[in-house]
């Protein structure tokens, strides 16, 4: 297909005839794959939830142990992410590296 002759609005008609088309294939795609997996489920006799739910893992937010501690109050502590706590900064601003806050 040769775009070069169509105008701008000939060219904005296609794009959003594209985009259609291709929300009408997504959803045909979608809706194939579920079948396919529930006739797979039922072949073998196993819940849908069963089968993919081993295969699907979601990241959740972990912790990340510290690595600073305030000498002056061990229970202030700092993982070295984010901002700097207060405790930092004036470590930080009295001329000490910032190592020596090191766990």
């Amino acid at each position: 297909m040769d775009l070069t002759n169509l105008s701008s609005a000939q060219l904005r008609d296609l794009q959003k005839q594209l985009e259609r088309e291709l929300k009408k294939r997504e959803s045909e795609d979608l809706a194939k794959a579920r079948e396919q997996i529930l006739a797979i489920a039922q072949s073998v006799g196993v819940p849908v939830k069963d089968l993919i739910g081993n295969a699907v893992r979601v990241k959740t937010g972990g912790t990340v142990a510290a690595r600073y501690r305030n000498p002056a109050d061990a229970s202030q502590q700092w993982t070295g992410r984010g901002r700097q706590p207060k405790w930092v900064k004036e470590w930080v601003e009295s001329g000490k590296a910032l190592d020596g806050l090191r766990i």
